[in-house]
């Protein structure tokens, strides 16, 4: 009878060590920044306190033999070196604890993959110019970003996969780089379900905006059936992707805060793969943010 009690005590005691592990594995804000230059510097997002990712967006060209190219949109030239001086403030939002990614693709973005050698390479321009690697023209200055997102809208969904293995190689035998991906709410991904499937995305902020089948249309039936598919996937975490505005999704698919809070957060936060809450963007957010933040 002694050791029954004992064991139950312990069997107690685990249970209440991974809540408590639960809890402090809080979920988070994550917000696209670099497409608008009235959204601010990167310095004073991560300053609000409100976001516990950045997306650094976009590297619009890439793969098949281009030249890479980074576009933020007229917050500074890359070309003419400008944009190094972004390394004292992506260090600054690493210190606060933020982890800061860069965005690959875009909506309106050149770029596809032509091979797993292809990919490889990508890859490993990517880790040389923006993460633990070495070059002599690192767009972002000497900071070394925390992973690689990938909004993937165009093209095919070839290699993709391919490139999320060796980002993960590189992973693997030197520093952690997260993984993140932004599909499309229709389940799967036209684009990035091959590379989901692999299991390596730390984070899938799926958009559920100008996508009528799947996104908030006066109720969130919609919503909450492709949220359910989507926590069924090889992501690790899933984010709720939403417009911070009505004018950041011509489309559709902007849920008011109020809304948001009382009729969709209590429902998708019983999931286990519940992330948090995506926002696209920095530019449109003027309040919703930290009018979610408490929920999230």
């Amino acid at each position: 009878m002694a050791c029954q009690k004992q064991v139950s005590s312990f069997l107690l005691l685990l249970f209440l060590i991974s809540i408590i592990c639960k809890s402090s594995d809080a979920a988070g804000i994550a917000i696209y920044w670099g497409q608008n230059t009235n959204e601010g510097t990167l310095a004073d997002t991560c300053a609000t306190g409100n976001y516990q990712y950045v997306n650094i967006a976009f590297l619009t060209t890439f793969g098949n033999g281009q030249t890479p190219v980074l576009n933020l949109a007229g917050h500074c030239n890359p070309a003419a070196d400008e944009c190094t001086r972004l390394s004292s403030e992506i260090k600054a939002c690493q210190g606060r604890g933020i982890k800061v990614l860069i965005s690959i693709g875009g909506a309106t973005g050149s770029y596809s993959l032509s091979s797993a050698a292809d990919a490889k390479q990508v890859s490993d321009y990517l880790w040389n110019n923006f993460l633990g690697g070495q070059s002599s023209s690192r767009p972002l200055g000497d900071a070394v970003l925390d992973g690689v997102d990938f909004d993937i809208e165009a093209g095919s969904g070839q290699f993709w996969d391919e490139l999320a293995r060796s980002l993960d190689g590189h992973s693997q035998a030197e520093k952690k780089v997260y993984l993140a991906a932004a599909p499309q709410c229709p389940f799967p991904d036209q684009h990035l379900d091959g590379a989901i499937k692999t299991g390596l995305f730390d984070y899938v902020w799926v958009q559920f905006y100008n996508n009528p089948g799947c996104h908030y249309a006066g109720n969130a039936n919609n919503v909450l059936s492709a949220w359910n598919q989507w926590t069924s996937s090889q992501a690790k975490q899933v984010f709720l992707g939403l417009p911070a505005a009505q004018a950041a999704a011509p489309s559709g698919g902007f849920i008011p805060a109020d809304v948001l809070t009382s009729q969709v957060l209590p429902t998708i936060k019983r999931s286990p793969k519940y992330g948090g809450v995506m926002l696209w963007s920095k530019q449109f957010d003027n309040g919703y943010s930290a009018a979610i933040k408490s929920s999230v």
